[in-house]
C-alpha cells in the first residue's frame, strides 16, 4: 500500500486506495442493509402472494437474522485468518446467489430457507467490510472512515424501505431480492482490482465449528420459543430448554477450545461488554418498531408500499447530512454523551409514532416521528461502532466487529420474534386493520422503553473522553460526568 500514515501506515481517507476501500465496503454492506430493510415493506405483499401466516412472515425476517447473528463471529474469524478481502467477496457472491433463490421462491417456507442461506452470506461480508476499513486506513483517519461507513451504511438501510416500496408497487416484491445480483457483480469487480488484502498473521489453528453450530442452535431455539408457531405450550417450552442447553454448551465450548470462535476474554473489558448490551437494546428497538411500522402504514393506515417506504426518508436524509459530523463529535467528546442523548432522542421519535393510526397523515404524523428518530440514530451509530472497536486491540478488529454486528442482529431477531405475541398479534390477524393498530401502539411503547434502557446503561456504565475509552482498571470503577 503506497499511502502511509504517520503511525504505522495505512490508506489516507481522501487518497485513491481509501476511496476504493470505502466504495467497495459501503456498497457490499449496503447490499445486505438494503435487502434487510426493503424486505419489511414487502412483507404484506409476500404474505398475500404466498398465502403466508404471520409466523411465516416473522421467519422471513428471523431466518436471515438467525444465521447472520449465529455465524457472524465465524465470518470475522475467517476474515482475520484467510484474508478480510477474500472472505468479504466470497460473502458477497454467496449473498447474491441466495438472493436469487429468494426471488424465485414458490412458497413461504422455501423463501424462509433461502433467507437463512442469505444470512450465511451476510455473516461473511458484514464483519469483513468494517474490518477492512479498520485495517486499511491510517489511525488518524479511521474515526472519519468509520463515520462515513456508518453513515452511508445507515443511509442504505434507510433507503431500503423506499426502494422496496417502489419495487413492490412496480415490478413486484421478488425484485427486492433479484436487484442484489448486479450490485454483487460491481462489488466483486472493484474489490478484486482496488482493495488491498489484510489478515491477522497470528491467527492459526482449526476453526471452532462446534461453537458456531451451538450459537446458531441457541438462537434458532430461542426464536422458535418466542415465535410460538403452534403446538400449545409444549413447543415453546421445549425450544426454550433447548436454547438454554445450547447456550451453556456454547460457553463451555468456547472456554475449552484452543482457538475459540468467540474469545471470552474480550468480555473482560467492561466497556466492550456494556457497549454490546447497549447495541442489543438499540437494535432490538429499531428492529421491532420497523417491523410493525410497515404493517401499520399499509394495513391500518392504508398507505401504498411506496408511501410506506417514504416513511423513513427523513431518517435517510438526516443520517446522510450529519453522520460524519456525529462521528467527529463522538471522537472529540467521547462516547458517553452521544450514546446517552442519541437513544433518548430515538425514544422520543418512536413515541411520536403513537400519533400514527387509521387516518394518519404523512406530513403531520409520520414525518415528525421519523425526523426525530433520525437525529437520535445519527448521533449514536458511529460512536457505538467506534467504541466497540476501540475497546479491543487492533488485531482483534474482525472478531470485535463480528461481536458488535451479532449483538445488533440478535437484538432485532429477539424483537421480531417476541413482540407480536407480546402485543397480541398472531396467525392471520395481521390482515385486520384494527388488530394491527392496537398491536403497533403496544410495540411502540416497548421499543421506546428499550431505547431509554440503552441510554441509562450508557450513562452509568461507559466512561471516557475522545476516541479512547477508560481502560478496565480502578479508573473505570468511577464514572465521572463527561466534560463536554
Amino acid at each position: 500500500m503506497s499511502e502511509k500514515g504517520g503511525d504505522g501506515g495505512g490508506a489516507a481517507l481522501h487518497g485513491a486506495v481509501g476511496r476504493w476501500v470505502l466504495f467497495t465496503t459501503v456498497l457490499g454492506s449496503a447490499m445486505a442493509l438494503l435487502d434487510g430493510t426493503a424486505v419489511n415493506v414487502a412483507l404484506p405483499h409476500i404474505g398475500a402472494d404466498l398465502h403466508a401466516s404471520l409466523a411465516a412472515l416473522q421467519w422471513t425476517v428471523s431466518a436471515y437474522l438467525l444465521t447472520l447473528a449465529g455465524l457472524i463471529l465465524l465470518g470475522g474469524a475467517l476474515g482475520d485468518r484467510y484474508g478480510r478481502r477474500r472472505v468479504f467477496l466470497v460473502g458477497v457472491v454467496w449473498f447474491a446467489l441466495a438472493s436469487a433463490g429468494c426471488g424465485l421462491a414458490p412458497d413461504p417456507w422455501v423463501l424462509v430457507a433461502a433467507r437463512a442461506l442469505q444470512g450465511i452470506g451476510g455473516a461473511l461480508l458484514t464483519p469483513g467490510s468494517l474490518a477492512l476499513i479498520q485495517s486499511a486506513f491510517r489511525r488518524e483517519d479511521r474515526a472519519a472512515a468509520v463515520g462515513l461507513w456508518s453513515g452511508l451504511g445507515g443511509v442504505a438501510g434507510a433507503l431500503g424501505p423506499l426502494l422496496g416500496g417502489w419495487l413492490v408497487g412496480g415490478p413486484g416484491w421478488r425484485w427486492v431480492f433479484l436487484l442484489n445480483l448486479p450490485i454483487a457483480v460491481a462489488v466483486v469487480a472493484v474489490g478484486l482490482r482496488h482493495v488491498p488484502e489484510s489478515r491477522d498473521e497470528s491467527a492459526t489453528g482449526r476453526f471452532d465449528a462446534a461453537g458456531a453450530a451451538l450459537a446458531a442452535l441457541a438462537l434458532g431455539a430461542v426464536t422458535a420459543a418466542l415465535t410460538g408457531t403452534g403446538g400449545g405450550v409444549t413447543v415453546p417450552v421445549a425450544a426454550g430448554l433447548l436454547a438454554v442447553l445450547a447456550a451453556v454448551g456454547f460457553v463451555l465450548t468456547e472456554r475449552r477450545a484452543a482457538v475459540p470462535m468467540l474469545p471470552l476474554g474480550l468480555f473482560s473489558s467492561r466497556v466492550f461488554t456494556v457497549v454490546n448490551l447497549v447495541t442489543v437494546l438499540i437494535y432490538g428497538a429499531m428492529g421491532g418498531v420497523l417491523f410493525f411500522l410497515v404493517l401499520e402504514l399499509q394495513i391500518a393506515a392504508g398507505f401504498t408500499p411506496l408511501l410506506a417506504g417514504l416513511a423513513t426518508l427523513p431518517l435517510t436524509l438526516v443520517m446522510l447530512a450529519l453522520s460524519p459530523s456525529a462521528a467527529r463529535l463522538g471522537d472529540r467528546i467521547g462516547p458517553r454523551v452521544p450514546l446517552t442523548v442519541g437513544p433518548l432522542l430515538a425514544a422520543a421519535g418512536i413515541l411520536l409514532m403513537l400519533r400514527i393510526g387509521p387516518h394518519a397523515s404523512y406530513a403531520a404524523d409520520v414525518l415528525p416521528a421519523a425526523t426525530v428518530l433520525g437525529f437520535g440514530m445519527t448521533l449514536l451509530v458511529a460512536p457505538l461502532t467506534a467504541t466497540a472497536l476501540n475497546a479491543v486491540e487492533d488485531r482483534r478488529a474482525g472478531i470485535a466487529s463480528g461481536v458488535n454486528n451479532a449483538a445488533a442482529r440478535i437484538g432485532s431477531l429477539l424483537a421480531v420474534a417476541a413482540l407480536p405475541a407480546l402485543v397480541g398479534l398472531s396467525g392471520g390477524r395481521y390482515r385486520s386493520p384494527g388488530a394491527v393498530d392496537r398491536a403497533f401502539h403496544g410495540a411502540v411503547l416497548v421499543c421506546a422503553g428499550l431505547m431509554v434502557g440503552a441510554a441509562l446503561l450508557t450513562w452509568f456504565e461507559i466512561c471516557g473522553r475522545g476516541a479512547a475509552v477508560v481502560p478496565d482498571a480502578a479508573a473505570e470503577a468511577a464514572c465521572p460526568a463527561p466534560r463536554v
